[in-house]
């Protein structure tokens, strides 16, 4: 009983098609090439095209539900270009118009000109603050030899300005990590500061009076996402200490007085729902005792072997207090090419777009507006510390409330999705909007109490699931990840995609099941922590439409049929088992076992994975509907499983039942002799063959010259193999069990009738119900109109929803 048992195992292994592995890995190698061939992903201005990082998750991309995407950099271009700024309460905006705004005097020209609003010195100090306070490098060259700036090592963030710079005799280019920085030196060398550069820790600025100002650079306190801000400590001529602050203004403004704070909030506030990007801009003198302790405790923190970071943080923390409140700048940044047309499409394709930014929630607000994400007759339910602290209640208290009334408006009281999937995946004309900041997340999953704070994730979670769009603001890199995760280990886990394009955002793309990177101004950190990179994210559109909705059919149907064509290839194995008496004896040579997945019937599938386009790019483009089609897993369910596992049962049935038939009839050759038993498996192991590959060919929507040399060369291979296996004898084999079996069996017209007839007979069904069905639904209408006239789009159209493999476009 062991040795049958064993011995059985042996022959029936088969039926696992460990060969199918291989197949996927090769296919999901091969095909991440077809993304970094595809010509709409190169990019001009960088010269670069998408990248792949890693080809596992290539079906992933048609399966994705929620997007979480970053703004600066990824929304937007992340070029930055000054507008304005604001000192000590007067609004200096370097235009050619001059107006009264909410009672602020708006001039025009270079601040020299109204020197009696803010004061000389405050002007001229806010604007040595914008000359100093940053990591700005300068490379100048001469007039007649640009030197081509943008040939400068991008690798470490470095971008360029190529702007004609003053002096006019020279151009200087700047190099910073961040084009805020670059906005924020060019915008104070309109007002005459210019930065000149950094030689020997001497930082050289250029005054508007012409005279060259030195200040040696002691100390610099990195910008952190977390802090928020950036400062440095300098020393003058005079030898007076300052240290110079630049931060967003929820960090900067504890820092200061809070009567300094009043005169320049509205500014900030008014510019933040203009769409700019706003900083705020502070000093302070430091006294030699002072300078001495912070120089101390930075040399030792940075000394430190153990809790570096947080040693550091906490002499920043002590050093960046009780400053001076000078101004605030205004930077703009514009949207990305397509932006509002790509942003369109996913949300039509059924996947939810969340922001996930760091900026304040005005100017975070304004871009989902001009992105489309927000519309303007949606509700937008806000959840923020200003929410929280209206009604003079605990804050704990507002937020319980709040989320039970935003979660019966959302959810309770939304009316149903009408387009017939499911409410997660409707994209309404209007509904509800959702505005969390960072504070307040932080509130919802740190709960005092862990009943409240489950119940508290769950409504949070809730509400952001049945409304259009969801911004979060003010978010620190870690709380991306958070948000993230909250909604990768929802109910029915989700897959989830997060895109970005700068260091900050590498939690949230390592978190989420697919990470893209784009390929913008501030480093290649979110590159080279992706799975994916593309230059604009524009290209996503395409990147999931069209590629992610070809991959996984490709995959799916390479999965399904892998089990098909092994289920025909083993059953009439287990059926021979009835009539030989249990006795192990193999109905096909050793060869064949061998070759079947290897050879005769692997390069195929392998070719159809990779080249195959059901319908067509344009049409998969226009048309993002169809991305909801393949949601939810839908062509790996157990209908389309089951089908193809009854398809296999069919056909092995007839192969097998059918050859008995034909060998019921002793003499089938001429001269009167009879076939044995490897001439029976030899005439099996033909229509399997045959019928597999055929049916391949059948559901065949895109064919190429490769599909026509590996299916027919397939088949070709086989007849060929199977003449030189049998009609040579190999002095290696101590029994050719197959010697002119092949060659003796096609001499029989019988074994020729039935072989062609058992193929025409399996194949039947599925050539009917191709001819004979025709497409239902507006969708098939629609693409019947677009796709191009040919060959293979007239059986396309025939057969679009013909057979299991395809789609049925009725709603």
């Amino acid at each position: 009983m062991f040795t049958d048992f064993l011995s059985f195992m042996v022959l029936f292994n088969f039926i696992i098609p460990v060969s199918m592995y291989v197949t996927v890995e090769m296919q999901k190698f091969l095909g991440s090439f077809f993304i970094t061939w595809d010509k709409d992903f190169f990019d001009p201005e960088i010269k670069e095209g998408a990248l792949v990082n890693t080809s596992d998750l290539n079906e992933e991309l048609g399966q994705v539900e929620y997007i979480f995407t970053d703004k600066t950099g990824t929304l937007t271009q992340n070029n930055m270009e000054f507008i304005e700024c604001c000192i000590d309460g007067f609004q200096y905006r370097h235009r050619e118009d001059s107006s009264e705004l909410d009672g602020v005097c708006v001039t025009d020209g270079p601040v020299n000109k109204v020197q009696q609003k803010a004061g000389t010195e405050r002007e001229e100090l806010f604007l040595r603050a914008l000359c100093l306070c940053h990591t700005v490098q300068v490379k100048e060259s001469t007039k007649n030899g640009r030197d081509q700036i943008d040939q400068i090592d991008q690798v470490d963030g470095l971008g360029a300005d190529e702007e004609v710079l003053h002096p006019p005799q020279k151009e200087r280019g700047f190099i910073a990590s961040s084009p805020d920085e670059i906005a924020l030196v060019q915008g104070a060398m309109r007002y005459g500061f210019t930065f000149l550069g950094l030689e020997s820790k001497n930082m050289k600025i250029l005054n508007r009076n012409k005279d060259v100002e030195t200040y040696e650079l002691l100390h610099v306190l990195n910008f952190d996402p977390v802090r928020r801000r950036m400062s440095v400590m300098v020393r003058s001529k005079t030898g007076d200490i300052l240290l110079f602050c630049k931060g967003a203004d929820s960090s900067i403004f504890p820092r200061v007085r809070q009567e300094e704070v009043e005169r320049i909030r509205m500014h900030v506030e008014r510019n933040a729902t203009d769409g700019y990007r706003t900083l705020c801009v502070a000093y302070k003198h430091l006294s030699a005792e002072e300078y001495a302790n912070a120089d101390a405790g930075l040399r030792e923190a940075k000394l430190a072997l153990q809790d570096r970071e947080e040693k550091l943080m906490d002499v920043y923390n002590q050093v960046e207090t009780e400053m001076t409140l000078i101004g605030a700048t205004a930077v703009e940044d514009q949207l990305q090419d397509e932006a509002a047309q790509t942003m369109e499409a996913l949300q039509v394709a059924g996947m939810k777009v969340w922001v996930l930014t760091g900026d304040k929630m005005e100017t975070a607000k304004s871009t989902c507006y001009a992105c489309g994400l927000f519309k303007k007759n949606t509700e937008l339910l806000e959840l923020t510390l200003r929410t929280l602290e209206d009604g003079g209640r605990r804050r704990e208290e507002r937020l319980h409330d709040l989320l039970l009334e935003y979660h019966k408006k959302a959810v309770q009281d939304a009316p149903p999705a009408k387009l017939g999937i499911t409410r997660s995946w409707s994209v309404a004309s209007h509904g509800f909007g959702f505005i969390i900041d960072g504070a307040s997340l932080s509130m919802v999953l740190s709960s005092s109490s862990e009943s409240n704070s489950s119940l508290y994730k769950n409504l949070l979670l809730q509400i952001c699931q049945n409304c259009t769009a969801v911004l979060c603001c003010r978010m620190a890199p870690l709380q991306k990840a958070q948000i993230v995760r909250l909604v990768k280990n929802s109910k029915g886990s989700p897959i989830t995609l997060s895109i970005g394009d700068g260091a900050n955002d590498v939690s949230m793309i390592l978190e989420a099941h697919v990470g893209i990177g784009i390929k913008g101004k501030e480093g290649r950190q979110a590159v080279k922590n992706s799975d994916y990179a593309i230059p604009k994210l524009k290209h996503l559109k395409k990147l999931l439409l069209a590629h992610g909705h070809l991959y996984y059919v490709r995959i799916a149907h390479l999965v399904q049929y892998f089990f098909y064509k092994n289920l025909c290839f083993i059953l009439p194995q287990f059926l021979y088992q009835f009539f030989c008496g249990f006795s192990q004896q193999p109905l096909y040579d050793a060869a064949y076992l061998t070759m079947y997945n290897i050879c005769f019937t692997s390069m195929p599938i392998l070719a159809y994975s990779l080249l195959e386009q059901h319908i067509c790019i344009e049409v998969l483009l226009d048309n993002s509907t169809l991305y909801r089609e393949i949601a939810k897993n839908a062509m790996l369910r157990w209908k389309l499983f089951l089908y193809w596992t009854a398809l296999g049962l069919f056909h092995g049935l007839v192969f097998f039942f059918g050859v008995r038939f034909l060998f019921s009839n002793p003499a089938l050759q001429d001269n009167g002799q009879v076939f044995g038993n490897w001439s029976y498996g030899t005439i099996v192991f033909t229509v399997l063959v045959f019928t597999v590959t055929l049916k391949l060919a059948l559901v065949t929507r895109h064919w190429t010259w490769i599909n026509h040399f590996v299916i027919w060369g397939s088949l070709a291979f086989y007849v060929f193999f199977s003449f030189f296996w049998g009609g040579i004898i190999w002095p290696f084999l101590r029994h050719q069990r197959l010697y002119f079996v092949f060659a003796n069996m096609l001499s029989s017209v019988s074994a020729w009738l039935v072989i062609i007839l058992l193929i025409l007979l399996s194949l039947l069904p599925e050539i009917l119900l191709v001819v004979l069905r025709k497409p239902r639904g507006p969708h098939a209408r629609q693409m019947k109109r677009r796709l191009p006239s040919s060959g293979t789009s007239t059986i396309f159209m025939l057969s679009q929803t013909a057979s299991t493999h395809s789609f049925s476009w009725s709603d």
